[in-house]
């Protein structure tokens, strides 16, 4: 038995999302930061009503009323329950995400998912399976089907890319001899090269004809209709033929653009294929709007150019790619299966590749700010009508509160804020459950 170690101790995907999770709880957002500038309001008002209370009693010219009048008011203006209404949220929001398969690294993307109104995402891997299939061959000049195959093959043999992957798989399942290839770069949203058996060979999609100044391949037309990917074989600047691939949706995906639409937001696609290609998907999900032939430099400034429509954009992606979107949009949301560059980009990660899992963050991220306000305002609203009769105002008919009675109503308003904040381990954050509820089925 041979083992390999490929990573140990703080290198450990466990330890990497115990660390996500710790420092999005450590983490500060704006709510934080507005419930910490109260608890300081609120020493300054206990402190305040403190003062008066005891000036007041003692020129009554009650000094022994005026120490347990004053006693009170301190004891039930402990900013306890406001101190906790925020982190305890946060805390329970964060763990409760975890759970359910998203990891928040930042907590103000999680803070601001709840404000977004267009959701982008990048189609290949994220709305489709992003598990491409060479699904026919059509050549251009004496050349076999196979030898245009194994070409490609031969040229697409170093790249990462889904649909390089799927072109050697189609060469290695037909048993082809692939040529070895030399020299091979990549240039992205046209295509690659590389030297194979002494000729220049290229792969690529429409960008690399037009920069060739080539004709498409004669089954382009009905192929495209299809709503398949084309990928032309050029070799020594001679279009010989064409590849059709074809790239699954997700069956997922018809669900999370449908459930997007009931809560009003704005379903946007972005791709570097063809416009025929993403159009065709884009009208299979019912997608609002399509940007299609998008390099992947390009992608951040159409991220750019619907935040000048003034619009709150999240971005869903998977690939190094997509990493300077990613950093661009409001929300940035990687794959979890996605690049480290794409992980390290985002604000959010979903460790599965269902899309509904989006509908997650945002109910999860609507729910707490929720429990937040209810959190914020039963403390306000606490001391506000606590302190005053901890103060004696009905002294005068006769009602005065208990020291023993204020520290129990004391008591009583930080256990009401936890048990609130409690109240979100109920969410069912698993992906198909975000989309039915939403959907109502």
């Amino acid at each position: 038995m041979r083992v390999e170690v490929t990573a140990t101790g703080d290198d450990t995907t466990l330890a990497g999302i115990q660390r996500l999770v710790a420092d999005a709880q450590n983490s500060t957002s704006r709510a934080q930061r507005i419930a910490d500038r109260a608890a300081g309001w609120l020493f300054w008002f206990a402190l305040g009503a403190a003062a008066l209370t005891a000036l007041v009693w003692t020129l009554v010219g009650d000094p022994d009323t005026a120490v347990i009048r004053t006693i009170t008011v301190l004891v039930i203006a402990c900013p306890h329950a406001r101190g906790l209404a925020i982190p305890l949220v946060v805390s329970i929001a964060t763990e409760r995400a975890a759970r359910g398969g998203v990891l928040v690294k930042d907590r103000l993307a999680l803070e601001s998912m709840r404000t977004i109104d267009a959701v982008l995402f990048d189609k290949t891997g994220t709305l489709t399976k992003g598990e491409p299939t060479v699904t026919g061959i059509s050549t251009a000049d004496s050349d076999s089907a196979e030898t245009v195959l194994a070409l490609a093959a031969a040229t697409e043999a170093d790249s990462e890319h889904p649909l390089a992957k799927a072109i050697v798989r189609a060469a290695r399942e037909k048993d082809l001899t692939i040529p070895s290839a030399a020299g091979f770069t990549s240039s992205p949203a046209v295509g690659v090269t590389a030297t194979v058996e002494n000729h220049e060979v290229r792969v690529g999609g429409p960008a690399l004809l037009e920069e060739l100044g080539l004709n498409e391949i004669e089954d382009a037309d009905a192929w495209r209709a299809e709503g398949a990917i084309i990928l032309h074989v050029v070799r020594d600047g001679r279009a010989i033929g064409g590849l059709k691939l074809a790239d699954e949706v997700r069956p997922e995906s018809r669900d999370a653009v449908d459930a997007l639409h009931a809560l009003g937001i704005e379903v946007v696609m972005i791709t570097g294929d063809a416009e025929a290609v993403a159009h065709a998907v884009g009208e299979d999900l019912c997608i609002d709007r399509v940007f299609a032939r998008v390099r992947p430099e390009d992608k951040s400034a159409k991220i750019a150019e619907l935040q000048a429509e003034g619009k709150r954009v999240a971005m869903v992606g998977d690939g190094v790619n997509d990493a300077p979107a990613l950093a661009r949009a409001d929300v940035g949301i990687a794959i979890g299966a996605g690049t480290d560059v794409a992980i390290a980009s985002a604000g959010v990660i979903l460790a599965s590749d269902d899309p509904r899992s989006v509908l997650s963050v945002i109910e999860l991220s609507r729910a707490s700010y929720r429990k937040m306000k209810q959190n914020l305002w039963w403390a306000a609203g606490y001391n506000l009508i606590s302190v005053p009769l901890a103060a004696g105002v009905l002294a005068p008919i006769g009602f005065v509160l208990p020291v023993s009675v204020g520290a129990i109503l004391m008591s009583l308003s930080t256990v009401v804020v936890a048990l609130n904040a409690q109240l979100l381990r109920s969410l069912d954050l698993t992906p198909a459950n975000s989309a039915r509820t939403i959907l109502g089925r």
